[in-house]
């Protein structure tokens, strides 16, 4: 039995509306449906039963399939696989996260709770086991194991009470070293004014003659003119002859330094000289000793033999040379006193830059003038 043939129908032109109530029109389903339809084809049913599409109507580009498979390149494999890593690593960081927050939150409310005795740690222990405390800006480290810090572990009052005694110790350390320096200056002034006292207490001693001619050096020095004779400084006589002393004149008057650099020497005046001191009178240097007078030889003054027994100069002494009244001059020891009187601003004799005789004894500076600088 044949299946009559089907039934064309003309296809009904849509106006835009529903035909009916709920129904949308057929092409807004043929736009949503992706199939765009030509304004004035129809489709038709072939005999087979098909549907015939007619011009016009076409699939849009994307719903077409591709006519070859293509081969994903390398890159875009790669790039694939990578989204999946981040996308499992994700994952995982997330599930990580949300398993240790619950730790974090209970460690931050006992962190943060005020300890008590006996219970878990407080803020105190995380200021203990902070960075400052485990030593990282130089604090000893505390021995591993330990919660908290060695250090955080000694009582405030302790550690203040340490730093002031140190301080205190500084202190006194700083306080006796200045101690020191000043007596040390001290000393060294007082040094200084002393030896200043005593170069100065020694004193020109013919500073006082009228006439001063100084004529030359022999067992002492030989000087012409008169006036008052002064000690060189601070001593006692120890001779005071007028008359009968074997020199011209007359005169012999000795007397021991008792201070100042020429300490424990003695000094003697002899020849044209009157004394007016008596053995055993304390002189300085502005005592007058003696007044020397226009008798035709002058004075002589220099040093004489230390032990007082006998009125001769030192340069008769063996350990000077043993030189008398003979010569040969200038003698070593009347040389050194010429010195000595250069030094408080008496004049040099003549013959003060030649070569002399005998030898100097021990205990004689031979530098005055360092030796009575002020």
């Amino acid at each position: 039995m044949s299946r009559p043939p089907a039934r064309h129908q003309k296809p009904r032109v849509s106006s835009g509306r529903s035909d009916r109530r709920g129904r949308p029109d057929r092409s807004a389903q043929a736009a949503s449906s992706g199939w765009l339809a030509a304004p004035t084809a129809s489709a038709t049913l072939t005999a087979s039963g098909a549907l015939a599409l007619p011009t016009g109507l076409a699939r849009p580009a994307s719903h077409r399939k591709p006519s070859a498979q293509r081969k994903a390149s390398p890159i875009t494999s790669a790039l694939r696989d990578k989204r999946i890593v981040a996308a499992v690593a994700g994952s995982t960081l997330l599930v990580s996260a949300a398993a240790a927050a619950p730790a974090a939150i209970r460690w931050s409310e006992n962190a943060l709770r005020p300890a008590a005795a006996g219970q878990g740690p407080g803020l105190n222990d995380l200021q203990a086991n902070s960075p400052v405390s485990r030593g990282v800006v130089g604090d000893p480290v505390a021995p591993a194991g330990n919660a908290t810090n060695q250090w955080a572990q000694i009582p405030t009052a302790q550690i203040t009470a340490a730093r002031l005694a140190a301080a205190h110790r500084r202190a006194a350390r700083r306080a006796a070293a200045a101690r020191a320096a000043a007596q040390q200056r001290q000393a060294e002034q007082a040094q200084q004014a002393q030896a200043a006292a005593t170069a100065a207490a020694y004193a020109n001693p013919l500073r006082g003659i009228s006439g001063l001619v100084p004529e030359r050096v022999d067992q002492g020095v030989d000087f012409n003119g008169s006036g008052p004779v002064n000690a060189i400084g601070n001593g006692v006589v120890t001779e005071a002859l007028g008359s009968g002393s074997g020199w011209p004149g007359g005169g012999w008057i000795t007397y021991r330094l008792t201070s100042g650099p020429a300490q424990g020497l003695v000094v003697y005046v002899a020849e044209d000289v009157t004394p007016d001191v008596q053995v055993g009178q304390t002189v300085t240097s502005s005592t007058v000793i003696g007044n020397m007078f226009n008798g035709g030889d002058g004075i002589e003054t220099g040093w004489a033999m230390g032990d007082g027994s006998t009125e001769e100069p030192e340069s008769q002494a063996p350990e000077a040379g043993g030189i008398g009244a003979g010569g040969p001059f200038p003698t070593i020891v009347g040389l050194n006193f010429d010195e000595l009187l250069q030094a408080l601003g008496v004049p040099a004799a003549p013959n003060a830059g030649q070569a002399g005789s005998g030898a100097l004894p021990q205990g004689y500076p031979s530098n005055w003038s360092a030796a009575v600088k002020p």
